[in-house]
């Protein structure tokens, strides 16, 4: 069984304990996987149904989102120790993408007039758009404020937003008629992801938006995104390097670090903690597709090697 298929609390989050017990039996084995299972009813895994958990918090809750065999619609979930349906804005699916440590949640999900935004606190909330059709969050603070996408009414369509109760358009690295894209915020309300920047419109940066957008630069390739930011600023994602020759995971603290890879043409960091540990997806030399963790002194280490050889699971 795959991570992509169930949800599983693994060490891809680093934000708790959560299933993630250090085994003393084993020294060499530092997590465990707990299989979460899916949604009741019609997206029950006895019916085929799937899931996948995308963020945890502190507390060791999950959000993330479940779909049933042979459906098309999927439905966000909140889990606890039980997995809740948190429902849609009144059309057919709903994914839940962050989590803050109150236990919040934020994604997207169908409304009557497309695809909102919203913040889940026992009920689901519509945060409405900057314009246009659409808008997603992506994550979510401990003081309740979300990052995210949002259309808007120019051409092409597509801002990163900070909602604070009202969604503020931050913007982009090219100026008025550029998209961005929101994807972390930190609990000091600073915003990571990436935006268009040139006159092209053809090449994307990382950013880092703390009132003001700051374009965090490459490896020395073409492109880079950020997609995860902790409380000192700290920012990962990926870059391309010289020539484009590959694409890796960095770490940015005032200057963007390459991580490497676990052996492949390809690495990305998704969550940075408090710690500075990041966790990821990288290929390796035989282009199998793994989940990793980065620490400082260590370097890159495939997560499967830290888990039961004998569990059954495989993350990537």
């Amino acid at each position: 069984m795959n991570i992509l298929l169930r949800a599983v609390c693994v060490a891809v989050a680093l934000l708790s304990w959560c299933a993630l017990s250090p085994l003393t039996a084993r020294a060499e084995i530092r997590y465990t996987v707990t299989d979460l299972g899916a949604l009741e009813g019609r997206y029950n895994t006895e019916h085929g149904g799937t899931s996948q958990g995308l963020a945890i918090n502190a507390s060791g809750q999950i959000a993330g989102y479940s779909t049933g065999e042979g459906l098309t619609s999927s439905h966000a979930f909140l889990y606890d120790g039980t997995m809740h349906d948190l429902g849609t804005l009144g059309g057919d699916s709903s994914y839940g993408y962050g989590i803050n440590d109150s236990g919040m949640v934020t994604g997207e999900a169908d409304a009557i007039d497309g695809v909102h935004a919203f913040i889940y606190d026992g009920t689901m909330h519509d945060l409405g758009k900057l314009g246009g059709v659409n808008s997603f969050g992506h994550a979510i603070n401990n003081r309740g404020q979300v990052t995210g996408t949002s259309d808007t009414d120019e051409t092409p369509s597509g801002r990163a937003f900070l909602y604070d109760g009202t969604m503020h358009d931050l913007g982009s690295l090219g100026g008025n008629h550029y998209q961005s894209f929101g994807f972390g915020i930190n609990d000091n309300g600073q915003v990571t992801g990436y935006s268009y920047w040139n006159n092209a419109a053809s090449s994307t940066h990382a950013f880092l938006y703390d009132g003001v957008m700051h374009d965090l630069g490459t490896l020395g390739g073409t492109n880079s995104q950020g997609y995860g930011i902790n409380n000192r600023g700290e920012v990962t994602g990926y870059s391309d390097t010289i020539s484009d020759a590959r694409t890796h995971a960095f770490l940015y603290d005032g200057v963007m670090h390459d991580l490497g890879s676990l052996g492949g043409p390809y690495s990305q960091g998704l969550a940075i903690n408090n710690s500075g540990q990041v966790t990821g997806i990288s290929l390796t030399n035989s282009l199998a597709n793994c989940a990793f963790l980065y620490e400082a002194g260590k370097g890159m280490i495939d997560l499967n090697t830290l888990i039961d050889p004998l569990s059954g699971w495989r993350l990537w």
